[in-house]
């Protein structure tokens, strides 16, 4: 069995999984983005699966479209990684299938979008389509700094920010949920707190254990928003709103996992490398 590993930056992660890898004795090979030509027209790549940690989204979009043209397996698979990338579609999703999740609305103009805020009432949270760790995240607490932030997406132009993503902001007990969703089990999951509303681990988050059972609320609600963006493995942002709800605010297709092993003592990169392996021999390669 060969796996490839698509990589553009070797983090902590990627060094885990090479290792876990190493361990079970399984032949694999880095494979940088940056250097690959996808031949439209034929297969470059001999690999049983392909696990994707690609930082670039737009890269992790159309690899595993090649990918899959090619009949390589990937994890994740290029649906997953195409509704997970962009806010919009997955937050549709999680509608579609009837996961709780904040409030939101999308609008494409600055007047339509202010109309939108109003609707909603302050505060609300803008979002690009794009993005992870908790950048380019804007908390709007009155109209004067709706119109402000309005004015400076306009301003900045790009497609990104001509589409104006607005959600619900719950008011947190100073701190969210992320669970850890590999197949169909949710395998681990932490309380990121802090006492700025921004949670993420990458701005100063602090990861403590968030104990987690088979059937649980946390279980069923990760494993339902996992199923509804396509599966595989997948990080799942869960919100507690003041009133006891459990709501789910986004899913991550390239989930980092550092911070959460230590407080879980889960082998997290170990249990991905297995379900990657479980990928690669059902795909008969």
């Amino acid at each position: 069995m060969r796996i490839g590993v698509l990589c553009s930056r070797v983090r902590v992660e990627e060094k885990m999984f090479f290792a876990a890898l190493e361990e079970r004795g399984v032949d694999y090979d880095r494979v940088d983005p940056r250097e690959m030509v996808l031949d439209l027209g034929g297969n470059g790549l001999e690999y049983d699966a392909v696990l994707v940690r690609c930082l670039s989204n737009s890269q992790a979009y159309y690899a595993t479209r090649w990918l899959g043209s090619v009949g390589i397996p990937s994890v994740n698979l290029h649906d997953a990684v195409a509704t997970c990338g962009d806010k919009l579609l997955t937050s549709a999703a999680l509608e579609k299938a009837g996961v709780p999740t904040p409030r939101t609305k999308i609008a494409f103009t600055p007047k339509a979008a202010l109309e939108a805020i109003e609707d909603m009432g302050y505060p609300v949270v803008l979002k690009p389509l794009v993005g992870s760790w908790g950048r380019l995240l804007a908390k709007v607490n009155d109209r004067y700094a709706a119109e402000a932030l309005l004015e400076h997406k306009k301003t900045l132009g790009g497609y990104q920010h001509s589409i104006f993503y607005i959600q619900e902001y719950v008011e947190k007990p100073g701190r969210d949920i992320r669970s850890f969703v590999i197949g169909d089990k949710t395998v681990a999951a932490i309380y990121r707190s802090s006492p700025h509303w921004i949670t993420n681990t990458a701005r100063g988050g602090e990861a403590s254990n968030c104990p987690v059972t088979p059937g649980d609320e946390i279980d069923r609600i990760s494993r339902a928003a996992a199923q509804a963006v396509g599966g595989g493995v997948l990080a799942v942002d869960i919100l507690e709103s003041i009133d006891g709800r459990l709501l789910v605010s986004e899913v991550n297709h390239t989930p980092e996992f550092r911070n959460s092993i230590s407080p879980t003592g889960m082998d997290i990169p170990g249990q991905i490398v297995d379900y990657t392996l479980e990928v690669a021999m059902k795909s008969g390669r």
